[in-house]
């Protein structure tokens, strides 16, 4: 990072750029081994933080507002623990929100973006550091995640967002026009007029600080929604930006109820754009509110979503069957499936399907489901909360229920002490059901298996049968088919794997999102996404005076 500093310090107005790219790599994923200092700094933050309920005030213009409508976050794997308290923000603070935020926002669109770019490489260097184990803990503890899903979320995945964008905005001033004699031309990277409104998700502190911080870096003002079930962590990621200087009026912290937030930042003639990540209906819901009230706003405001989807595993007869085993156990059942990457649906040769049915069935009788703070060896933990574990235990009581439908493994739940599901594995003799079409976000795996030869027709049969265009992989050896299911499933996903499983994307090596019903597939971690939260303005200056306005083949 010493080589960015030396760039931002001479970066100043009036200065320009040199054409170089800025060295980021990867932040190193810890693994947290016995007797590992960074094992230890867990540990200690963990006790630190058992039983603690964290207050989270709303925070409007830099100061600490609550009211009276008190709302808490319970631990998923021990819900008699409170993890946080905090306040819902009523209409007329979440106004004050947006008004707060337009106030710093000249004065923060004008500062130069070095300026803007330190402060994230600042913030992710704390996450990389000293902050670190906090953070990591506030993850577990709230959203129920084991040491490594944690790790790569609050840690790895969000410094690199921080990094990576920092260094697109920064390498973005040199992508300029052609200048021609006598005038020279630019183009100027405002960000949006007004005001941008970050909706997140709980299922990745990550992305929380990606919603609301990359339109930030941009020169945009934001009014920041957390999840009610990621509020410890979202607060955690929060204080940090402001500890890393972060100005207090660029992100208002405002939770509230989703409803009243979307009809009150969409009734504000100053909306400029909505970053979302959650469900489809949710999105759904605020584009049309955006569309009913467009007369009303002075620019049209820019909506990016991530949806979730369907997400599959084709099997070809020539598939790597460890892979094939060991990839779907790690997708349908890291964190519990509730990553919207997470395998859903899975296709499997009927050649095939009697091997790779007995070692996932070996597999998921090892799979440890439990506390994750308390013991380092569970694998994943309780589904997120009441509404999360009801959802699901309907999935579980369709397939006990339906003669299309044979749960071979798992199938139990309990919410006695938390919201606890049994990793889930059902065969389907219907790939049309139900279960096989519509998102479950939890511990479901279905499979179909079907007639060797007729991969095809699966493989067309993937692409139709779900609206979803998320995550897909196919494992096969065969090149041919590779191919030819590269061909079918050109629009099935917007991250597509050839013998990995579905999920694990990572910054800058694989930029996420997908299309169709899954979102506006913008590509989060990837160079473009900085764009969607700009306004370019094409500059020309010329420099020698226009002497006649008569054109020459009218002498």
């Amino acid at each position: 990072m010493l080589g960015i500093r030396r760039l931002l310090l001479t970066c100043r107005p009036g200065f320009r750029l040199q054409h170089t790219a800025i060295a980021v790599k990867n932040e190193p994923i810890l693994e947290f081994k016995q007797g590992s200092s960074e094992r230890q700094a867990l540990k200690e933050a963990l006790n630190e933080q058992k039983g603690q309920t964290l207050e989270v005030p709303c925070v409007i213009g830099g100061e600490s507002v609550w009211t009276n409508e008190i709302q808490y976050q319970l631990c998923p794997f021990n819900h008699s623990h409170k993890v946080a308290k905090f306040c819902y923000a009523d209409k007329d603070l979440i106004n004050k929100a947006i008004n707060a935020a337009l106030s710093a926002h000249r004065e923060w669109d004008l500062k130069p973006v070095e300026d803007r770019a330190q402060i994230f490489f600042k913030a992710a260097d704390l996450i990389s550091g000293s902050r670190r184990a906090e953070l990591l803990a506030r993850t577990m503890i709230g959203q129920g995640k084991t040491v490594i899903q944690a790790e790569i979320d609050a840690a790895a995945e969000l410094i690199d967002f921080f990094r990576f964008n920092a260094k697109h905005a920064l390498e973005l001033q040199h992508e300029q026009p052609i200048s021609e004699p006598p005038s020279t031309n630019s183009t100027l990277y405002r960000s949006l007029e007004g005001f941008v409104a970050a909706v997140s998700p709980f299922n990745f502190t990550a992305i929380g600080g990606n919603l609301a911080g990359a339109p930030a870096l941009m020169g945009n003002v934001v009014v920041w929604k957390p999840s009610d079930t990621a509020m410890a962590a979202s607060y955690t990621v929060y204080k940090i930006l402001l500890e890393a200087g972060l100005p207090p009026n660029v992100i208002q912290f405002v939770p509230s109820d989703g409803p009243l937030f979307g009809e009150t930042i969409t009734e504000s003639e100053h909306l400029a754009g909505i970053n979302f990540t959650g469900s489809v209906p949710t999105f759904k819901h605020l584009w049309k509110l955006v569309s009913k009230k467009l007369d009303k706003y002075r620019t049209f405001p820019r909506l990016s979503g991530e949806c979730g989807g369907k997400n599959f595993h084709f099997v070809h007869k020539s598939a790597d069957i460890g892979s094939v085993v060991n990839g779907t156990i790690r997708s349908a059942f890291e964190y519990g499936g509730q990553k919207c990457s997470a395998c859903s649906r899975m296709y499997v040769p009927d050649s095939l399907w009697p091997e790779i049915k007995k070692n996932l069935l070996e597999e998921q009788k090892k799979i440890k489901v439990g506390n994750p703070v308390d013991d380092f060896e569970t694998f994943f933990s309780a589904v997120i909360d009441n509404k999360s574990f009801a959802r699901i235990k309907k999935w579980i009581e369709h397939a006990q229920s339906s003669p299309n439908l044979t749960i071979i493994s798992g199938g139990k739940y309990d919410d006695k002490i938390g919201y606890f599901v049994e990793p889930s594995i059902i065969e389907t003799k219907d790939p049309q059901d139900p279960i096989m079409k519509e998102e479950i976000f939890g511990p479901i795996v279905t499979v179909y298996v079907y007639p060797e030869t007729e991969y095809q027709e699966i493989l067309h049969l993937i692409d139709t049968s779900t609206p979803y265009g998320l995550t897909g992989s196919v494992f096969a050896q065969d090149k041919n088919v590779i191919a030819e299911a590269s061909k079918i499933l050109r629009y099935s996903a917007g991250n597509f794997y050839i013998n990995d499983k579905s999920t694990g994307s990572v910054v800058a090596q694989q930029p996420f999102g997908g299309a169709r019903i899954s979102g506006t597939n913008d590509k989060a971690g990837g160079p473009h996404y900085i764009l969607r939260w700009t306004s370019p303005q094409s500059v020309k200056e010329t420099h020698v005076p226009l002497t006649k306005w008569r054109y020459p083949y009218m002498d």
